[in-house]
């Protein structure tokens, strides 16, 4: 489940229908998928892209999207700096950003035109829509990995384009998630 946090207001969201309303009302699509049929974290792209087959032709159905493929990301990627600072600036599409976390997770920085900027931190299973024009960023957590199913409404995929504001720098890309939180010894009673 996905954790969002509106960092102005020192709020954070947790439950599952408290973050769909608020990221719909900033524009954000946001949904849970439960497989029903799982796919191990490992398996090659095709099998990933076979086990999610129905969800997405619905999706390209849905929302015109023409391809999809499968983004693999880990501590071990060649040149993983240099790409990751593609992206964790501010920027925005011309199409839509959507993926769907297999393995792993990142965090998107959600800059409204109007309303507070908003920190989603994903997870396996979610599905996130970052439509078009939309000011955004992402980081990876501290494990450095994920992996997820990308959609395209353009075959030759997207470019970012920076907005220069930089708002990206006054906000740290701080993770909640399991790793956030240090292991507590077991008390042992006797």
């Amino acid at each position: 489940m996905a954790i969002v946090r509106i960092p102005d207001e020192n709020r954070t969201l947790r439950e599952a229908s408290e973050i769909t309303a608020y990221l719909a009302s900033i524009g954000i699509d946001y949904e849970r998928w439960k497989p029903a049929h799982p796919a191990a974290a490992d398996a090659a792209p095709e099998q990933i892209l076979a086990t999610y087959a129905t969800e997405i032709e619905e999706l390209k159905r849905r929302s015109g999207y023409v391809t999809a493929d499968v983004i693999d990301v880990n501590p071990g990627t060649p040149n993983l700096e240099t790409m990751l600072a593609k992206f964790n600036r501010e920027h925005w599409h011309d199409e839509d950003e959507v993926r769907f976390i297999i393995h792993g997770r990142g965090l998107f920085h959600i800059h409204p035109r109007t309303g507070p900027l908003t920190a989603i931190e994903v997870e396996a299973g979610d599905l996130i829509r970052v439509p078009r024009g939309t000011w955004h960023w992402f980081d990876l957590c501290g494990d450095r990995r994920i992996r997820a199913i990308r959609l395209f409404q353009d075959t030759a995929g997207w470019t970012p384009h920076y907005t220069d504001s930089g708002v990206d720098r006054n906000y740290q890309p701080v993770c909640l998630g399991p790793a956030y939180f240090p292991p507590q010894p077991t008390e042992i009673r006797s």
